[in-house]
Formats: C-alpha cells, structure tokens, sequence
C-alpha cells in the first residue's frame, strides 16, 4: 500500500514539477510544433482509451467490441496512467453503487456542507482520494474483468504501458527531429503535460462534477452536467445524465451537448467494430429537454 501511494504521489508531483523547472531553462525554445502535434494525438488517443475504454466499455458495458478493438481500448486507457483497467472499473463501478453516499471512494460532500468543508471535499474528490487506502474489491465489483484473459494481462502490464506511454514521445521526438533536445521536449510536453492535463480533466468529473453544474436528468445524487469540461473530457462532464443513465454509450444527451465519446462509438458501430450499443432512449432524452 506505501508503494502504491508513493507512485501515486510521484504521477501527480513529477510532472509539473519538471515543468516548472523544464520550462524556465528552455524559455524561447521549450515547445515545437512537432510538440503540440504530438501531445494533441497522444491526449486524443488516451482520452478515448478512459472514456470511451475503461469507462464505457468496460465499465459499464455500453457497448460489445470486437476482440481486437477491445484489446486496444484496455491498451490506450493504460496509457492514460490512470491504474489498470481492472482497478479503475472497480472503483468507478463502486462510485456508481454508493455515489455521493458512505462508502462513494471520491464524493466531494462527506465532510459537511460549510464552506470550508466543501473545500476540503473537493480537494479528497480531486486528488485526496488517491492517497487514502483503498477498499474496493475487485472480486466483488469486476468479476467478469477477473475472468476475461485479455484484460487480466493487459492489467498485469499496466507499468509497462504507463512507460511507454511517456518514452514513446521522447522515442517519436528523437526520430523525428534527429536531436535530444527535440525528444526532451516531446517528452515534456506529449508525455508530461499530457498526462497532467489527461488526470486533472478526468478527476475534475469526480470533483467539479459532483459541486458544479446543472442537474436535469437526476437528483438521486449531486452528479452535474459541466458545459465548459464537456469536449476535453470527450463527453465525460455530462455527468447527470450518465448517473441518471449509466449504461448509456452517450453521456451529451441533448444535440448541443457535444461527446466525442459516443461520435467514435457511433463510428465504431457503422464499421461494424461495435455491437449492441445502447443509445439513449426518446423517453430517456425528454426528461433532459430544459437543461
């Protein structure tokens, strides 16, 4: 349990950590093109991995995936270097049975409704959660994960996909420009701030998303729908309308709410790569009209 939380801690410190010092030694000269190319692909690549991967596929099973496709979402969700996608399903599957109620691993409204309680809520919602020992058994809320051969290895390699999530850069970096400063940079900023942005964007839907927002589809607990998160997420800040409707394979329930989430689930079902996918029902959509 130390181990794990001293990984933890050095997922979340190192990286702006390195910024800050990276950044200020390499003023003028400390990101590319080449960079932001290939930090935008890797952060598409592993945001589709948790949203659409770990979350609506595994998770909740929204859809059926042909093996190999589901063998790459369990892949490119391990390089989120958000946890093996065993763990990650059950925890998030505990959430969904006590969300925002004892025994919820992140809700951000267990320490009272005063200001500073808030604030200390959304700070254990954030990024406290992390360090606290975890009960969430795996036996109990992921059996069919535990007895699909597939996602039992890709959860055993889950420290070499976390590494080749961030060497890969640093390789592509390399090979592109013929130069370390140009794989140093890549690494920083396709591998680093990447996988910075990538966590705080998602464990904004644990925190944010539980204290800010509209709540048109459900009040059985304080899920929100958050507009400004709702592309960068790709479709996880609708967030009501998935606690309303879990195993819905789209979470943006209205045409305005837009989810790349369910457009490249949507893409999937077309190529014949998805089956079974379960689109919001009309009923399920009107209830959702005055958000």
């Amino acid at each position: 349990m130390r181990a794990g939380r001293l990984v933890t801690g050095l997922l979340m410190i190192s990286p702006p950590i390195a910024l800050g010092i990276a950044v200020p030694l390499l003023w003028g000269h400390a990101v590319s093109l080449l960079d932001i190319i290939l930090a935008a692909v890797f952060y598409v690549v592993t945001g589709f991995g948790i949203a659409v991967g770990y979350h609506r596929l595994f998770t909740h099973r929204s859809f059926k995936a042909v093996r190999w496709l589901k063998i790459l979402l369990a892949s490119t969700g391990s390089m989120a270097v958000e946890g093996s996608v065993v763990g990650w399903v059950a925890i998030h599957r505990r959430h969904h049975v006590f969300s925002d109620k004892p025994g919820d691993p992140h809700s951000p409204h267990e320490f009272g409704p005063g200001p500073a309680e808030q604030l200390r809520g959304f700070a254990h919602a954030h990024v406290g959660w992390l360090f606290k020992a975890d009960p969430t058994s795996a036996e109990r809320y992921a059996p069919d994960l535990l007895a699909d051969s597939d996602t039992m290895i890709i959860s055993r390699l889950f420290p070499i996909f976390a590494i080749a999530s961030l060497a890969a850069p640093f390789f592509l970096g390399w090979t592109i420009t013929g130069a370390l400063s140009g794989a140093f940079t890549a690494f920083l900023w396709a591998g680093l701030a990447r996988m910075m942005l990538l966590h705080h964007v998602t464990w904004s839907v644990n925190s944010i998303c539980h204290m800010f927002g509209s709540k048109p589809a459900t009040q059985k607990d304080a899920s929100t729908n958050f507009a400004p998160l709702g592309i960068i997420s790709f479709g996880e800040a609708w967030h009501n309308f998935h606690h309303a409707f879990p195993r819905s394979a789209r979470h943006g329930a209205l045409a305005h709410q837009i989810d790349p989430g369910a457009v490249l689930i949507r893409a999937f079902e077309r190529a014949g790569w998805a089956t079974d996918v379960r689109w919001p029902t009309a009923a399920q959509l009107a209830i959702c009209r005055s958000d």
